[in-house]
């Protein structure tokens, strides 16, 4: 028992490449790895684009399918992360083009609260809970008003911790307009709320959500 969970913990350490490697020759369990290491990523991307925490997921869902059909396109010219990205953000366009041909109309979108999960803070005493509950809710209303293009600068650096130069291969910029859209973001945010963003619990995509979104994948591909 000791040793399967030495091996299980040995290859969630293993490089990307290595196990797209593997994946390709046949070992298309270990594609839950990259699931895993992506998804709390590829959910504040695609939610930088998607209102609706469903349609943000269906589209998640869609991009790693993608990722894994194509999945021996990948040369390594680029990072997987940053391959990724780029067919999570082709689908959530794809979506909004879509959703522009049905109707002019969006509907409402979802509830804040229902989006934003916060960390346990059972250490934390009530009137403090209450505080960093509202300044989170704040802090993501103010993010959630920010243009498309610069919302997704902004939560890709501020939040996620990508270089500019990351960003702008991502999103096919330069690395100039980069550093432009990161300063408009920034100026257009409070800086009372734009001091909290350094919070990595900010859009937060983990435990039974991250399960479910590895397990429709991975019955799917």
């Amino acid at each position: 028992m000791k040793a399967h969970h030495l091996e299980s913990f040995t290859l969630t350490k293993l490089p990307d490449s290595i196990i797209v490697e593997r994946v390709l020759q046949g070992e298309k369990g270990l594609f839950e790895i990259l699931l895993r290491r992506y998804n709390q990523r590829l959910f504040r991307v695609v939610r930088s684009y998607i209102h609706s925490e469903d349609d943000t997921k269906d589209i998640m869902q869609d991009a790693y399918v993608k990722a894994y059909t194509k999945l021996e396109q990948f040369n390594n010219e680029a990072s997987f992360s940053t391959w990724l990205i780029r067919i999570a953000i082709n689908e959530a366009l794809q979506q909004i083009r879509k959703n522009k041909r049905q109707t002019t109309n969006y509907g409402k979108t979802e509830r804040l609260d229902n989006v934003f999960h916060l960390p346990d803070t059972n250490q934390m005493n009530p009137e403090k809970q209450t505080i960093k509950t509202e300044t989170r809710t704040l802090v993501e209303q103010a993010v959630d008003q920010l243009p498309e293009k610069y919302r997704v600068v902004f939560m890709l650096h501020q939040v996620e911790g990508l270089s500019n130069l990351e960003i702008a291969d991502c999103l096919k910029l330069t690395d100039s307009n980069v550093k432009v859209r990161l300063h408009r973001a920034k100026n257009l945010l409070k800086e009372e709320l734009f001091k909290t963003t350094h919070d990595a619990s900010i859009f937060e995509f983990g435990n039974h959500k991250c399960d479910a979104v590895v397990e429709n994948v991975m019955k799917r591909i």
